[in-house]
């Protein structure tokens, strides 16, 4: 039997930035994951992330952002975005904003080890390599019971372990989500024309396709959300008439598209736990919200609960309360829930502005497009605020 102050389930990116963000706070912390990371750094994976300025500067504070540029952050420093068959288009750069990039495209798998092996050296930090069959919530503790025997009592449990939480489903948190309709398909995919670190999203009645570009000058990550059959097709497909129909549907923007990985597909899923916190519980990550992939900002979310988690469970150590007690946890659930609920909604307004192939709609969003993309303090906002600025 263990007791400790905080156990979080889960080690992932977001767990992990939890427990970093939690390194001088004199608590004893246990990280429960039961795959620790096996990636090898050498090896090129096609999950990745578009961290904006809000994540570096909390992997800055966490002393890793070096590191991670150090392997392969690729800044990019322009997106596009526009409408196939379409004069709807807008363009964002880094003018006017003080910043020489507008974000970093970064592997999954190299944030995840980056941060697991700063975890590890934190003496505060203890990992238990483990699956978490049971929980009870008592009046002080959340009582753990994990697959490899041990009892771990904690007063608070948070919840980092992905959009199928099993913290989640224990303590009985109802869940509200909205099937898009989609299936992501992901990969790698070599250019002909290099990207020039420019983040590229294209449109199309039925589909979303986003070109993000890699460390290397032509190859990109794709992120194509399709129907559910046609995601089928394309990702049992040969080689060959995979690489057409991608080069068509991007509209050769790039010359010739090769497949340079295996491909993957998931079904995209809006998320919202209808609570964020309980009494001992609390949620962070895609275990409390999912949204559509369109701008690749899951994460960046993930990060700032995982910020403001850390920094109410600092206040309340430093006051010398329970860190576990809902009446302490609800600030945190109330900011996190409404930030969630604003992206939520701005990614379903996003996909429902260029859904449909209407004439009439299609040349409402045209113009409606371009009057944004030649309007300078609207781009501003709208780009300051997925910069996290």
């Amino acid at each position: 039997m263990k007791t400790v102050d905080l156990a979080i389930i889960g080690g992932g990116m977001v767990g992990l930035a939890l427990a970093s963000s939690l390194k001088d706070v004199p608590i004893r912390i246990a990280i429960i994951e039961c795959s620790p990371p096996q990636s090898a750094v050498e090896n090129i994976t096609f999950r990745v992330s578009a961290l904006n300025f809000a994540s570096q500067s909390l992997l800055t504070n966490l002393g890793i952002w070096e590191k991670l540029l150090n392997l392969r952050a690729t800044s990019y420093n322009r997106m596009e975005v526009w409408e196939k068959d379409s004069f709807a288009n807008i363009s964002f750069s880094t003018n006017g904003l003080g910043v020489s990039q507008l974000g970093y495209i970064i592997e999954n798998h190299l944030i995840q080890h980056v941060l697991w092996e700063q975890v590890k050296q934190q003496k505060n930090v203890e990992i238990i390599t483990a699956l978490p069959q049971k929980i009870g919530i008592t009046e002080s503790h959340a009582v753990l019971t994990l697959d490899n025997d041990e009892i771990l009592f904690s007063k608070l449990v948070a919840g980092t372990d992905g959009a199928n939480s099993w913290l989640r489903k224990q303590v009985d948190i109802p869940l509200i989500f909205r099937d898009y309709g989609h299936n992501a398909l992901v990969c790698n995919v070599e250019t002909a024309e290099p990207h020039q670190n420019c983040a590229r999203q294209i449109f199309d009645h039925d589909s979303i396709l986003a070109f993000l570009p890699l460390h290397h000058s032509h190859l990109c990550s794709i992120v194509w959300s399709l129907p559910p059959q046609r995601a089928e097709i394309l990702v049992n497909c040969d080689e060959k008439t995979f690489n057409q129909n991608l080069t068509v549907a991007f509209d050769n923007k790039l010359g010739l598209c090769q497949l340079q990985s295996e491909r993957r597909t998931v079904p995209l899923t809006a998320r919202y736990a209808r609570n964020f916190a309980k009494d001992r519980i609390a949620l962070a990550g895609d275990a409390a919200h999912t949204i559509h992939p369109l701008a690749g900002l899951g994460v960046n979310l993930g990060f700032q609960d995982a910020l403001l988690l850390a920094k109410e469970i600092r206040k309340n150590v430093q006051l010398n309360i329970d860190i576990g007690e809902y009446q302490n946890l609800r600030q945190y659930e109330l900011c996190r829930k409404t930030e969630a609920v604003k992206m939520l909604v701005a990614m379903q307004g996003l996909k429902d502005l260029f859904a449909g192939s209407n004439p009439l709609k299609r040349l409402a969003r045209g113009i409606g497009v371009n009057v944004v993309n030649q309007t300078g303090f609207l781009k501003e906002k709208l780009i300051k605020q997925a910069l996290g600025f």
